[in-house]
């Protein structure tokens, strides 16, 4: 029994990428503790629990969401073909009860926090599920996926403060250029299977040189919202050692990747960017607190 238990969790860990948590959940961190910083609140265990939930559940119900609009998609896709979905671990009914389960959790969650952030919830539920519908109208469903991440520092921030502010605005931005230019990266993959399913997407559109070149820019317009954000807020070298790295594993990933290349999208997309996610907030939690 125990043993099934832990099969069934095991198959919906992977079913949303639980690992790729790592992307947004440093970013809502920097929000969190950005907040306490500029508005002298005092550390709230409860309340730093429940962002975290907040953030487990409404990526949790975006990313079954997705497998579950996609998994007829995913099916025809060599590879994604393996996805618990199409692969017959984890059933499409299952997956929709999974969505709206971390749905109704993630707007119950966002009640016991500030009535600003419950008001808010359907919105951000809105952007985060309608990303997964966006690449079969539009080649900009990347950036989607960037402002549905980008929500990260900013309702964090809100969290603990109450009212919007531009500081953690900036981080916002920064995370959805980010995000935008990384998963073109990631779309390169399947710019052929996509063009042939009439799917939308900046490879099919550009193809795949005039996306590198488009990520390159996105890339470019996230460091420059970091180190405006950095001088905005007269953060202090801790702030900018991290920045620096950021910056330089955005550089780096893009040595990575080439049009007639692509063996080495995952190491640029997930090991390449979650460690610029993390190394940059330890840098600028230590630079809030450590003077």
């Amino acid at each position: 029994m125990a043993s099934s238990t832990n099969t069934t969790i095991s198959n919906y860990l992977s079913l949303v990428k639980f690992s790729h948590t790592i992307f947004a959940l440093p970013f809502a961190l920097i929000g969190y503790f950005l907040a306490i910083h500029f508005t002298h609140a005092s550390f709230d265990l409860q309340l730093f629990v429940l962002v975290i939930l907040c953030m487990v559940f409404a990526r949790s119900a975006a990313m079954a969401f997705n497998r579950y609009i996609d998994r007829n998609i995913d099916k025809q896709n060599q590879r994604t073909a393996i996805r618990e979905i199409p692969a017959g671990v984890v059933k499409p009914g299952s997956a929709l009860v999974f969505v709206i389960i971390n749905s109704v959790l993630f707007v119950a969650t966002t009640y016991f926090i500030n009535p600003l952030c419950f008001i808010l919830s359907p919105v951000a539920l809105l952007v985060v599920l309608g990303y997964s519908i966006t690449k079969r109208f539009t080649a900009l469903c990347h950036v989607v996926l960037g402002v549905g991440l980008s929500l990260a520092p900013i309702g964090a921030y809100l969290a603990v403060a109450g009212k919007f502010d531009w500081l953690p605005l900036f981080f916002s931005f920064a995370v959805l250029f980010w995000v935008s230019g990384f998963d073109i990266i990631y779309a390169l993959q399947d710019e052929e299977f996509d063009r042939s399913k009439r799917l939308k997407s900046i490879p099919v559109w550009l193809g795949k040189k005039g996306a590198l070149m488009l990520s390159n820019v996105f890339h470019f317009i996230s460091a420059s919202f970091i180190i405006y954000a950095g001088y905005y807020a007269h953060f202090n070298a801790w702030y900018w050692a991290g920045a620096t790295v950021f910056a330089g594993l955005l550089i780096y990933q893009h040595t990575l990747v080439k049009p007639n290349d692509l063996s080495k999208v995952n190491i640029a997309f997930f090991t390449t960017n979650g460690i610029a996610s993390v190394v940059f907030a330890v840098f600028v939690l230590i630079g809030l607190f450590v003077k």
